[in-house]
């Protein structure tokens, strides 16, 4: 990947580092704090195993990653019903925090701008000693 035309390519540290600059990130307790209030629309993008294997955090909505501009997107055919404006608060958790600020990254780029992700995923979560169902 390249910023532009004629320009060194960009590794995914950097990459990263970019992605995260442009807004603020959300620790987990205030993420809870937020979507035990209303504020904010948790949305697990883990893959099955992940989710089968650690658990689930109750009340977010999980959209697979491949999945999630479609699902999201207020003006999209395929949204769900969760998804009503652009002005939604989302906080978009995968394992580590990893995966989640580039799926920001492309949810701003649909107007979301309010979208965020968690700080450390869904390990910070449990580390956190919050909610979360099933699992091994």
């Amino acid at each position: 990947m390249t910023d532009g035309v004629g320009e060194r390519p960009v590794g995914i540290d950097e990459l990263l580092e970019r992605v995260r600059a442009g807004y603020g990130r959300i620790e987990a307790r205030r993420a809870y704090e937020a979507a035990q209030a209303g504020e904010a629309l948790l949305v697990d993008i883990r893959y099955a195993a992940l989710r089968e294997r650690d658990g689930l955090i109750p009340e977010a909505l999980v959209v697979e990653r491949n999945e999630l501009e479609w699902r999201l997107d207020p003006q999209g055919s395929h949204r769900v019903p969760e998804a009503t404006s652009h002005d939604l608060r989302v906080v978009v958790i995968c394992n580590e925090g990893y995966a989640s600020s580039l799926a920001v990254e492309s949810l701003r780029r649909l107007g979301l701008h309010r979208a965020t992700d968690l700080v450390g995923g869904f390990q910070a979560w449990r580390a956190e000693g919050l909610p979360v169902t099933g699992g091994e």
